[in-house]
């Protein structure tokens, strides 16, 4: 059976990039590394591999700018043709476009392929460039809505509340681009967010990972219809290498320790989660918390009684 997934090894990176050289490079004559570029560490990669782990299709996608991104690479191994794989890569990898906040997809389609990707509703905007002056290829777009299970209404919310009362996240235009009640994707821009090396700053690397965290905690309390005040207790981050590209944060559900039970009884909770900060699909920081959840005052039942008392009316010296 085949599997559409990302490579996980260097010997399925090399057999990835194997087929990558063989299907667009090496009919024309190009030598092996030629189907790489500087782009690699921080793209998104899929392939299918059959039962037997041989690579039979592969495909990348890279970020262009905060809310755009290009599929390139794109390649089936010419025994595997007509079996749907290069479909099964295109859907891939538009799903982790959708997850990523990307909006507009765009890609440069050989002459051979514009029915293919018509097919998928791609839209052909005319000749783009010749390639080794023999291979006409064309510009493509695509507009891409949110994934189906992301709940955009609660996400909403949540970042019109950071835009209104964090500046920063504002100024970062922090966004939730994917949230499906198990895991939580947030971005934000590159162009603000770079220091004099070209690469994410390390304070927005923190403040994206602390606001991911605390917004993992608040869209969990607004699943569960529980309230209450959430305060960082304790962080730490580990930086593990530089991000050069598009970064995005991720919280899974299996990071994530909580008990939200004990507000219902009153009693603060304590949220143990990690947060995962990406360059492509490599970790490049790791955001470890603890956030606390102060239970909203329970009233006592007087203090219920002298709010439901009626308030006497006012006297003026206009009643009659």
């Amino acid at each position: 059976m085949n599997v559409c997934r990302s490579p996980k090894s260097s010997l399925e990176f090399e057999q990835y990039y194997q087929l990558r050289w063989q299907v667009l490079r090496q009919p024309w004559g190009q030598t092996l590394g030629s189907e790489r570029d500087k782009l690699e560490q921080e793209s998104i990669h899929r392939m299918v591999i059959d039962e037997n782990n041989k690579v039979l299709a592969v495909g990348r996608l890279e970020k262009s700018s905060q809310f755009s991104g290009q599929i390139r690479f794109m390649a089936v191994s010419p025994a595997a043709q007509g079996q749907g794989l290069g479909r099964k890569i295109i859907k891939a990898l538009e799903l982790q476009a959708q997850k990523l906040g990307i909006t507009n997809l765009t890609l440069n389609a050989r002459e051979s392929a514009l029915f293919f990707y018509q097919k998928l509703g791609y839209q052909s905007h005319g000749f783009s460039h010749l390639l080794f002056d023999e291979i006409k290829h064309f510009a493509m777009s695509k507009t891409l809505t949110p994934a189906n299970k992301h709940q955009l209404t609660s996400s909403m919310v949540l970042q019109d509340i950071w835009h209104d009362t964090i500046p920063l996240s504002k100024a970062m235009n922090i966004q939730i681009s994917y949230y499906d009640g198990k895991q939580l994707i947030t971005h934000c821009d590159k162009s603000f967010n770079k220091n004099l090396h070209n690469t994410m700053f390390a304070g927005s690397i923190y403040t994206l990972a602390t606001l991911s965290g605390w917004g993992w905690v608040y869209l969990q309390l607004q699943q569960l219809q529980l309230k209450g005040d959430i305060v960082l207790a304790k962080a730490n981050i580990d930086y593990h290498a530089p991000i050069t590209g598009l970064a995005y944060a991720k919280v899974s559900a299996e990071s994530v320790s909580a008990d939200f039970s004990r507000l219902d009884e009153g009693k603060n909770a304590r949220i143990h989660l990690t947060v995962h900060i990406y360059s492509g699909e490599n970790v490049a920081a790791t955001f470890t918390a603890s956030y606390a959840v102060l239970a909203a005052k329970i009233k006592s039942d007087l203090e219920t009684k002298v709010e439901l008392k009626p308030k006497p009316k006012p006297e003026t010296d206009f009643e009659s």
